[in-house]
């Protein structure tokens, strides 16, 4: 018995020091079918985004990415032969979570536990995404390439290893409004109106860093929640303040109320500056109806993809297979112009390129070390921009140009800058 008793004691000794290696192995020394979301044929992904409510002007970005990976899945990469990312086809999923990080964090839940995704793609909304950033990293879940320019997601990669950006962060491009405004009318007297989270509380920073020595020429800055129902008490107090400038760090929908509450109270600024985000075509059309088109014409904005309404794009081989993609694999009676369509592609097409950087045996740690070595020209970008990153500098566009607005087209008016 007492022998009995050794021998026992020595096989747990053996699986004491066995068992921790076993549960200690990585996704890299798994089968691909083990880890979650990628099988033989197949890569899960899936995201958030507002196909409904307040921001859900943003609704085309998802439909824009899954028809790029409809189109990834179809075609035969000219290198292996193959359809889909080394055989695998991409099978996305996409849920509405209306802009509410409550409604991210259950639907996050839902595709990392039920659908197990091998990670989250593009999800929108700088709240919504950092109500899950927490999750991700607990979980090692990759969260890519989210549609939010937030800095954080650039300055905090080492503390949330698993989340990544990809657009120009709102820092970056509230300092190029700041050195456009110095250069260009540097007697302004500005008047802010931003949302009053994250999101545009980082573009206020950029444009104070900006001005520097010259952030005096800010005379009023008034935030909106997203649950106001009229703008007229700020967008008031900001005409009387004698701003003739109107910066807007607005989301779409709320960037067309206020300058339709602008014309309404009788405020006629010199010049509007309006964050990327919003100055699509789309969110224009809707201001012009709301205070005419003389009044949004001459506004600025910034921009690091093309333009594809832009006649200067014709014929650009882009936009050609842009219109291509979109009109087999996009759904049916779409407008094709709609810019947010347009993202969609272009983010698309950089999660390709990282899939493949990600390797034939892809695990999700193999994921996020691809995205601090992006180095590619993305086609859908304007001219002279490159998608980079490296171990140290985690924002992966900081290049583009300032836009001018004029009888319902974005022109490029500027060189190209570099953000950071």
């Amino acid at each position: 018995m007492k022998k009995l008793l050794l021998a026992l004691l020595g096989v747990g000794a053996a699986l004491t020091v066995a068992l921790p290696g076993a549960f200690a192995r990585t996704e890299a020394t798994q089968a691909p079918d083990a880890v979650p979301g990628i099988t033989k044929n197949s890569i899960v992904i899936g995201g958030t985004f507002p196909l409904s409510g307040i921001a859900s002007l943003y609704a085309p970005i998802p439909r824009g990415m899954e028809a790029y990976f409809n189109y990834v899945n179809a075609r035969r990469d000219k290198k292996t032969g193959q359809r889909g990312i080394y055989g695998r086809k991409i099978v996305w999923k996409y849920y509405d979570d209306g802009y509410n990080p409550g409604q991210t964090v259950q639907l996050t839940n839902k595709l990392i536990l039920d659908d197990k995704v091998f990670a989250t793609v593009g999800s929108l909304g700088t709240e919504p995404v950092l109500a899950v950033r927490p999750l991700h990293k607990k979980l090692k879940v990759p969260q890519v390439l989210v549609s939010t320019g937030a800095s954080y997601w650039g300055l905090q990669y080492k503390e949330y290893p698993w989340t990544s950006g990809w657009q120009t962060d709102y820092v970056a491009e509230g300092r190029v409004y700041a050195r456009w405004i110095l250069q260009n009318a540097a007697s302004s007297k500005i008047g802010v109106f931003f949302q009053n989270d994250d999101y545009g509380k980082d573009y206020l920073r950029g444009l104070k860093q900006g001005l520097g020595s010259r952030r005096s020429l800010i005379v009023s800055e008034l935030s909106y929640e997203l649950s106001d129902s009229s703008y007229a008490s700020q967008l008031s107090r900001l005409r009387q303040s004698g701003a003739d400038t109107l910066v807007l760090f607005t989301t779409p929908t709320p960037t067309a109320r206020a300058i339709g509450t602008a014309k309404a109270v009788g405020w006629n600024p010199k010049q509007i500056v309006i964050n990327s985000v919003s100055a699509t075509d789309q969110v224009m059309a809707g201001a012009a109806r709301a205070a005419g088109q003389a009044y949004v014409n001459g506004a600025i904005s910034t921009g690091y993809l093309k333009n594809n309404t832009n006649p200067k794009y014709r014929t650009d081989g882009a936009i050609k297979a842009y219109r291509r993609i979109m009109g087999k694999y996009g759904p049916d009676g779409i407008n094709i112009n709609n810019t947010f369509y347009y993202y969609g592609v272009a983010k698309a097409y950089d999660f390709v390129k990282l899939m493949y950087l990600a390797g034939k045996n892809p695990t999700r740690a193999k994921l996020m070390a691809a995205t601090a070595k992006m180095n590619w020209v993305n086609p859908y970008a304007l001219k002279g921009v490159r998608i980079k990153t490296s171990r140290t500098d985690r924002f992966p566009i900081d290049q583009g140009k300032v836009v001018r607005y004029n009888d319902g087209s974005w022109t490029e008016i500027s060189a190209l800058y570099k953000g950071r």
